[in-house]
């Protein structure tokens, strides 16, 4: 249908500086596609690769379900495995924070459930972490904070106590 037109590496890095205005002003497809292109001639541009994979977290919720299947399947690129393990749990947190925004019948278990695994993720990362880098602190410290101030748990089954007639 279309040929896209490449980008130039010379303007890589203002590319760069483009699609994370576009995160800024909460247009995240936008900065998703301009990764797309920077992806296209630099395949391994570390900072391009986290961008996109915020981009396409802003739109947890937003009714594309793919989209946490599509951040997952860059984790495997980014070279250090603190990133690996901290966008793991980064993903995961913000499909916590998707499912309670839906606020459906249930969604309070699920979205406890999405922290945890956010906040294990983190821990890991913790422990893996460069010196000075409290990221992971931060986001777990975060997690913790919303699932005590929403008094999310665990699913509970619901036991029904059959009446005496």
């Amino acid at each position: 249908m279309f040929t896209l037109k490449p980008l130039s590496h010379e303007g890589v890095a203002a590319a760069l500086e483009k699609a994370e205005r576009y995160r800024l002003l909460n247009e995240p497809w936008e900065a998703e596609s301009i990764c797309h292109d920077i992806l296209a001639v630099e395949p391994e541009n570390q900072r391009a690769l986290v961008v996109l994979l915020l981009a396409i977290t802003d739109q947890f919720g937003r009714g594309v379900p793919e989209k946490i299947g599509q951040a997952h399947e860059l984790l495997p690129r980014l070279r250090e495995e603190y990133d690996r393990v901290y966008y793991g749990g980064l993903i995961a947190e913000r499909q916590a924070k998707a499912i309670l925004r839906r606020g459906v019948p249930g969604s309070a278990s699920q979205a406890y459930e999405w922290f945890r695994t956010a906040m294990e993720h983190f821990e890991r990362a913790e422990a893996i972490r460069p010196p000075g880098n409290d990221d992971a602190l931060l986001r777990w410290n975060a997690c913790a904070r919303t699932i005590m101030q929403r008094r999310l748990g665990p699913h509970q089954e619901e036991r029904t106590v059959a009446m005496l007639e």
